[in-house]
Formats: C-alpha cells, structure tokens, sequence
C-alpha cells in the first residue's frame, strides 16, 4: 500500500529515509497493541469456553459458535481494509476499527444469551480483523526501509505474545473475577489506543471520493454464503439432505457462493481480487494457509472442552496447560527465520506439516485420565510446526507479485486461513455430535459383555470384568456407571476429531509436489 498523494510531507520525509519521530513510534507502538488485543480475543477466550457454555447455557454442539462467529467476521473485513484505509484514512480507518472492537466486546461482556452473544462476537471480529493488516501496512507507511525491521519485530512480537500468554491470561481472568472479565479487560486497553493513534498517526489523507470505489454489492453476498455454509456442514449431517430446510439452506449457500465469485470476477473494482490464483504458487500456498487453520483452530477449540468438560479443570489450569504451544512456538521462531533463509520452501513445508499432524494425530488416542504430560509432547510438536508451516507458504504465496500487489494477495492468503479455521470447527462439531453417541453405545455393549479394557477405558473397578457378560446391573450401579460411559464416549468422540483434523492436515501433502520456485517476470518488476 502507497501513501495517497495527499500524504503529508512526515510521510515523504519517512519514505525518503528520514529520521523516525517519537511521536510515530507511539503512533505505531499503539497501532500494534490493539493488534494485540485482536489477536488476543481468540486465543483469551479459548481456556475459558467451558465456563462461557455454563454461564449462558450454551448447547455442547453450538459452542464452537462463540469462536466461528469470530473469525467469519474477520474474513468479511480482511478484502474490505485498503477501501476503508483510501476512504477514512490509515489513522480514521484505524480508529473507527478500535472503537468498534472495544464497543462489541462490552456487548459481549453482557450478554445474557447465546442469540446476543454471537452478534456481539461478530462485530467483534469484524472490527478486529481491521486492525491486523492496517499494522502491517502502517510499516510501510510509516518508517523508512532502515527502521521498517524494528517495526516489524514490534509488530511481529505483539502478534506471538497472543498465543503465549493468551489461554493463561484468560484463565486467570476468569477464575479471578468472571467470564465476562475476558471482554471487559478489552475497554481501558481499546480506549488508550484511540486515543494515541487519533493524536500520533497522520500518514495519509481520507478521500471520501473512495464510497464506491470497490464493489460492495458482493459484500452481504460473501457474508450469506459464509453463514449459510457454516450452518450446513453443522446441521446436513444429522437432518440429512432431505430436509426441506437444507435444501433451501444449499440453495442459498450455492447461489450467494456464484453470486460472490461472479461480481469478484467481473466487476472492475471487486471486493476480493480473485485473479491472484491464476498464480500456481499462491494457489498452493492459499490451499496450505487454509490446512493450517483448521489445525490450528481446531486444536484451540478441542483442547479447552477436553480440559474442562472431562478434566473438569478450571479456567486458569486449562490456560496454563495449553500456554506449552504458544510458549514453543515463541522459542521455536528464531530458528525457523533462520531455516526459512537456508532451507528450501519444499523441505520446510514438509517438516512443518508433518510435525503439525503428528501433534494432532497424538492427541487421537486420549483417554478420560488424559492429563498434562499426557498432551505434553502433542502440544510442544503443533508449537514448533505454526513458523514452519506459515513462513515457507507465506513465501510461496506471495514472493510472485510485484510490491503493488501485495497487499491484496496477503489478505486473501490470510483470509484462506480464517476459512479453514472456521470450516474446521463446524466439522469438528459435526463428529463429536454424531459420533458421541456412537461411542457411548459401543462402550454399553462392551462393558455387558464384560470387557476389562473397556471398563479401564472408562475408569471403573476391573474386578467383575473378566470376558463374562454381566448380569443385571442394580440401580446405585447404574447411576455411578452412566455419567462415566458419558464421559468416556464423549472422549472418544474427541479422538475422532483429532485424528480428522490431522487427517486433513496431512492430506494436504499431497500438493507438495506441484511446488516450483516461481521465475523471475515481469510481475515481480515494479508497476
């Protein structure tokens, strides 16, 4: 992204390679703490999702909505932010991102509900998928090439502190004062950073000539076909395709899919530039972005429910158990800058990948006694994978285009991201859902027939299990026995999920092999 021509003469004398201000880099410092906060909302909320459920008595099978309507929202928002940053400027853009974040998260802080909570969500993450790319713009339109690396290790160091210190955070949040702790904590922080960035950041001018500048005719086109694909691989699956309600659900779903993908593709001015997947690198590089986020928003979402819905741990325990990914993955990126650098993108796609399959996969055979060392080694492996799966498709994706084309290319390849995340709890909730039950009957049928395994399996007394069939079993048993069988098949269940997303992960492997390194051309000359 380039300045307008209206910028004003700090901007020119940055691009020129100008000494930096202090008043820019406070500018900037709060730009990238309300990145944070963005960042943070997700990874702050996922130790504390049990409590979240039992507060407002959320269905098992709905919860993953408080995280899918999340991230929906910011892929409705990622294609939007160069229109708005030409349109309210880089600081209006900015400013109006925040204020509608910290907003959205007091709605949701006093939510009573899941029907008001999931649209307080959904604001949300609209206004906080502004903010990340509005940073990483800000970079270059802020600081001159010598100070864009401190910039971006400022900018780059807020966004790893979120999975680090996030599950943590928001497990003592919430077993400190309450759940609705995790959105109000958003308030002074989002307040501060208006504030500091209406005062600091005066990059470029709005230009409200810009209104109808992209196509926003396709915006609640993308946003039905989102909803409606949501709803559908949550419900299709146990209402079945002759359901009258699904069957106009896929009806909409396909028509506002071609609907977004026609305007996208022949309006002058689209919402989102399709044309970078003409692109075979970005291409492959997307379809790997996308696999990513249903491993890495899977495993967020499946740990917490584990922890505390089987462990029947409390919101901080949970966060200090899962705070073992972030921490590895903040220990593991220095080296995986350097591996980037000295190791083709083919090898490091392979190595990241795998070890992101193998720390879910490893998380398929858990039992109802699952405990921390348990899930140690799982975690540690998808930790050590995030760099080395993001930074060689990050290249990949994005080493063909020429500067100009760059900021459109990245949101869409971060949009890919958020789609596969979203996509991945909807299945996730599809499995647990329908293979649950599954596995509560077999366990019952198992443990009739008097199979000791199973009964460990469960965590009952193997004395009377011995190959025999039981007898009739009294009531006080069968009290004691039931919420066990439960349980158990509730954690099998799980398994199920983990070894799916794994499943897919790997599967995604398979594209290796198209991967060339992309000519030099005329796309990667300046325009």
């Amino acid at each position: 992204m380039l300045p307008s021509p209206a910028a004003p003469a700090t901007a020119a004398t940055h691009a020129a390679g100008g000494a930096v201000g202090f008043r820019t880099w406070i500018g900037f410092i709060a730009m990238s703490t309300g990145m944070l906060l963005a960042i943070l909302d997700i990874q702050i909320v996922a130790s504390s999702l049990p409590d979240i459920q039992v507060g407002l008595h959320i269905p098992l099978t709905q919860l993953s909505w408080v995280q899918t309507a999340y991230l929906m929202s910011e892929i409705v928002a990622i294609p939007l932010t160069g229109w708005l940053t030409r349109l309210l400027s880089t600081r209006g853009a900015f400013v109006a991102g925040i204020a509608g974040f910290t907003l959205a998260s007091i709605a949701c802080a006093f939510s009573g509900g899941f029907w008001s909570l999931v649209p307080a969500r959904m604001v949300q993450g609209f206004c906080g998928g502004l903010l990340i790319p509005l940073v990483f713009s800000a970079i270059f339109l802020m600081f001159p090439p010598p100070a864009r690396v401190r910039a971006t290790v400022i900018a780059g160091t807020m966004a790893m502190l979120a999975p680090t210190l996030g599950p943590t955070v928001g497990g003592f949040i919430t077993d400190s004062f309450s759940w609705h702790w995790l959105f109000l904590i958003n308030v002074a922080p989002g307040i501060i950073v208006a504030l500091l960035v209406a005062w600091s950041v005066d990059v470029d001018r709005a230009d409200w000539r810009r209104v109808g500048s992209v196509d926003l005719w396709a915006l609640p086109l993308l946003a039905a076909f989102l909803a409606s694909l949501e709803v559908l691989l949550k419900e299709m699956p146990h209402r079945g395709w002759h359901d009258p309600a699904m069957l106009l659900l896929l009806g909409l779903c396909l028509a506002a899919g071609a609907g977004t993908i026609r305007r996208c593709v022949t309006q002058p001015h689209p919402l989102i530039d399709l044309s970078c997947f003409r692109q075979r690198n970005f291409a492959l590089g997307s379809a790997f972005s996308f696999s990513l986020g249903i491993g890495l928003y899977g495993a967020a979402y499946l740990l917490p429910i584990y922890l505390g819905l089987v462990r029947d741990y409390e919101a901080f325990d949970i966060g200090l158990i899962m705070m073992v990914t972030g921490a590895t993955q903040l220990a593991v990126a220095p080296l995986a800058v350097l591996l980037e650098r000295r190791v083709g993108a083919a090898p490091l796609t392979l190595a990241g990948y795998l070890l992101l399959a193998a720390g879910l996969i490893g998380n398929g055979f858990m039992t109802p006694a699952t405990d921390f060392w348990g899930l140690f080694w799982q975690q540690v492996a998808r930790g050590a994978a995030v760099m080395l799966c993001l930074l060689p498709s990050t290249s990949l994706a994005l080493e063909c285009f020429a500067p100009a084309g760059v900021p459109n290319a990245s949101g869409l390849f971060n949009l890919m991201r958020n789609l596969g995340g979203a996509i991945g709890l909807a299945l996730i909730d599809t499995v647990i859902e329908r293979r649950a039950p599954e596995h509560v009957q077999a366990l019952v049928a198992r443990l009739q027939a008097g199979d000791a395994a199973a009964a460990r399996f469960v965590g009952l007394p193997t004395e009377r299990f011995t190959g025999v069939p039981l007898g009739k079993i009294d009531e006080a048993t069968r009290e004691l026995v039931v919420p066990l069988v439960k349980r158990a098949g509730l954690v099998g269940a799980f398994n199920d999920a983990w070894l799916f997303i794994g499943a897919l992960v790997l599967l995604s492997l398979v594209l290796l092999p198209l991967m060339r390194r992309q000519a030099r051309s005329g796309l990667q000359q300046e325009p």
